[in-house]
């Protein structure tokens, strides 16, 4: 009995300091996870850095259609000693000063480059577009593992109460057994048995809280927010039961990021095929610019010289030979467009089989939820009925220990059950596009 009285003491101690901290534990629901994880993810944040950089790429001065304008100023000072005839006389200066000022002001405008400026141009807004799509996959992917962080927690939390109910149970089961022993109608072989299930139930109990504990450290990560954040979680996995294959396919072929990202990469690769065939053409540019030259010498002939003046000019430059190296980089382009033609029907097809195994899955699973549904009610039923029947005395302690583990695994089942439906699910809204107001900017 004494021991008895400890164990009821240990479990009424464990339940209540989990119950302190639950207390003081945040409530974090789906929705605020969501919104944590898309502001303060680091992928996410140097995602949208990338971006923010191929936005700044995209310019008419980077893609070459506006001029380039310099300015330059320099002054050289110099001590010479110089000879030099003058009107038929030999004369020389020592250490004679000189010095020189220049600056000028000089534009180059390339008015036609074999239209490559406006490919160029072109693929800069696909690689914008490329990049900004990369944001929203990267988005999508975060979101998809919070939310089954979220109710993988949900699913371990289920199943910590699972045994934390079990262990109320056989907690009866021994009070049963040595009220019994003590009576004479029972063995010590029975109540040593009780203990022992008592302690197997202990031991999965602490398994269990010790991956609670490390879900809960995963999800903190993908909110990158610090580890030791404890929270608690909804008691609920909801089931989206109206999902329909021939609307999620076509979704899946309109909206899915990658498909997309490979079709605007295709893009890409075709308009810098078109831009170095630009290069064949010839290359018109203008040029202007004023300078200001002057020019002190007190050792020279001429002792002071300064020009002022506006240049102007075009160049026409066409290209006749080029070791074959533009012929080289059209050839090669042209694999590239070949590749990326190739890696869009691949990842069509990678899709494809991932999105039909997924809604194989999804229709398993919520026939495996009614069964498993079904399954824990008789589960339950029949251990209510064990356990009356072990207070009278008309089962053994193994035939009740065999009806608790059956309604065990049954509630285990229903709730793993739940879970890969949601893993199903969430999968399928991925695939399809539809975490898109999940994940919106």
């Amino acid at each position: 009995m004494k021991k008895t009285l400890l164990t009821c003491l240990f479990i009424s101690l464990l339940t209540g300091s989990l119950f302190k901290v639950s207390k003081a534990q945040e409530k974090l629901s789906l929705d605020e996870a969501l919104q944590i994880g898309l502001d303060n993810n680091y992928g996410v944040q140097i995602s949208r850095n990338s971006a923010e950089i191929a936005n700044n790429n995209l310019s008419l001065g980077n893609a070459g259609f506006l001029p380039l304008v310099d300015f330059s100023v320099s002054q050289t000072e110099s001590v010479e000693d110089s000879e030099f005839i003058a009107g038929g006389e030999q004369q020389s200066t020592e250490g004679a000063r000189s010095s020189a000022r220049n600056a000028s002001l000089n534009a180059n405008w390339t008015i036609f480059d074999g239209m490559q400026m406006f490919s160029e141009y072109d693929r800069l807004g696909e690689l914008k577009n490329i990049s900004d799509r990369e944001l929203r996959l990267q988005m999508e992917t975060l979101a998809a593992e919070i939310i089954i962080s979220y109710y993988d927690i949900i699913r371990i939390s289920e199943q910590v109460n699972v045994l934390e109910n079990t262990l109320e149970v056989s907690q009866e089961r021994i009070e049963i057994e040595e009220t019994k022993f003590d009576l004479g109608s029972g063995s010590e072989a029975e109540l040593l048995q009780a203990r022992s299930d008592l302690n197997a139930d202990r031991s999965a109990l602490l398994r269990e809280n010790n991956s609670l504990t490390e879900a809960k450290i995963y999800l903190n990560e993908l909110l990158s927010r610090d580890p030791g954040t404890d929270f608690s979680v909804s008691r609920d996995i909801p089931i989206n039961r109206s999902l329909i294959q021939e609307e999620l396919y076509s979704l899946l072929m309109a909206e899915n990021s990658e498909l997309l990202i490979a079709r605007m990469q295709l893009r890409a690769s075709e308009l810098e095929s078109r831009r170095i065939r630009g290069e064949r053409y010839p290359e018109i540019s203008i040029t202007s610019g004023y300078s200001y030259n002057r020019n002190e010498n007190d050792g020279g002939f001429i002792r002071f010289n300064e020009t002022t003046g506006f240049t102007f000019g075009i160049t026409a430059r066409i290209p006749i030979f080029d070791g074959f190296n533009t012929n080289r980089r059209s050839q090669n382009a042209k694999i590239n467009v070949r590749n990326n033609e190739l890696e869009l029907e691949q990842s069509k097809l990678r899709l494809e089989s991932d999105f039909l195994a997924l809604y194989r899955s999804y229709e398993n699973n919520m026939d495996l939820v009614d069964l498993e549904q079904e399954n824990f009610a008789n589960a339950e039923q029949t251990l209510d009925i064990a356990l009356e029947r072990f207070r009278l005395g008309a089962i053994s302690s193994l035939e009740f220990r065999e009806a608790q583990r059956t309604f065990l695994d049954a509630e285990n089942r229903l709730i793993n059950a739940k879970y890969d439906a949601k893993l199903a699910e969430t999968g399928l809204l991925q695939l399809s596009g539809q975490l898109h107001d999940l994940t919106r900017d």
